[in-house]
């Protein structure tokens, strides 16, 4: 956010948003998993992913904003808007190999207890 107001500074302009519909439905998506009767390692693989799919989001529009600077010559606010590209895509990586360790867990828990409701092998989320 601060490099958003840095760049919205320098344009002399002032931020405004409207809210995000998307957005609103991933972290609410993500609300509801927390609500599951899911055994601890299978909630955090769907937590993962919850948490995921907000990063790739956030990727999208990133990279667009970014691709807008660059074709506007904004090349300063591509710049400032690259770094924060990166940074999400460094977290998305960190969760893809916290997936990895935690997706092993979850199938490993027993079935029965993987939703409280279902018998079965257990579902990977993440």
């Amino acid at each position: 956010m601060q490099r958003i107001e840095e760049i919205f500074k320098a344009l002399d302009e002032s931020p405004k948003g409207k809210k995000c519909v998307g957005m609103e439905g991933l972290v609410k998506e993500g609300s509801e998993i927390m609500k599951e009767d899911f055994d601890d390692a299978v909630l955090d693989a769907a937590l993962i992913g919850a948490a995921q799919r907000v990063e790739h989001y956030e990727i999208a529009a990133y990279g667009t904003v970014a691709a807008f600077a660059k074709l506007l010559g904004e090349t300063q606010h591509a710049s400032l808007l690259e770094e924060t590209l990166e940074e999400e895509k460094e977290t998305d990586e960190k969760l893809t190999e916290l997936a990895e360790e935690i997706n092993a867990q979850a199938s490993e828990e027993p079935a029965e207890k993987t939703t409280g409701k279902q018998k079965g092998r257990p579902r990977r989320v993440a």
